[in-house]
């Protein structure tokens, strides 16, 4: 699965997870940008994602992620190892 491809993936689960149809993701997009993105939202985020993707995330593999893009190689590199 390309990058572009799990991006284009991630688009609708950010705008169900925030409420809001004009939310539009890119590779920089990141948590201060959006204004809903708190410590509740993360979690429902994060198991969107992996409800969509069929991954698990380890504890504390995403704390450190910097930006949207650096959430899709974390996901790319999850649905290798699958």
């Amino acid at each position: 699965m390309t990058k572009e491809e799990i991006l284009n993936d991630l688009q609708p689960i950010f705008q169900d997870v925030f409420d809001d149809e004009d939310i539009v993701i890119t590779n920089e997009s990141n948590a201060e940008q959006i204004e809903d993105w708190d410590s509740l939202s993360h979690i429902r985020l994060v198991v969107a994602i992996e409800k969509q993707f069929d991954i698990k995330f380890a504890f504390g593999e995403l704390q450190d992620l910097k930006n949207v893009g650096e959430m899709i190689d974390l996901i790319q590199e999850k649905i290798e190892e699958n």
